[in-house]
């Protein structure tokens, strides 16, 4: 049991250690990367879904003007 003590801190730790030195920059940026990356897609995907919103709040809008229109002039109309 002691062996397997000595061998982490003379070698296995030390490894570790110096590979997270040399990568851990690396990867910290790449992390950083692909996190900016997909900020930058879903703010695209946001900026669709909003031109999408507002394209069917036109339409609900002036198909309800033109409904409404539609309704007064049935209400002038004579009934037979």
């Amino acid at each position: 049991m002691e062996t397997i003590g000595i061998l982490l801190l003379t070698v296995v730790f030390p490894i570790c250690a110096v590979t997270a030195w040399v990568l851990g920059p690396k990867w910290l940026e790449t992390r950083a990367d692909r996190t900016a990356e997909k900020a930058a897609q879903y703010a695209a995907k946001t900026e669709r879904l909003e031109q999408r919103v507002a394209v069917l709040e036109r339409i609900v809008t002036d198909r309800s003007a033109a409904l409404g229109d539609e309704i007064e002039k049935l209400r002038d109309e004579p009934l037979n």
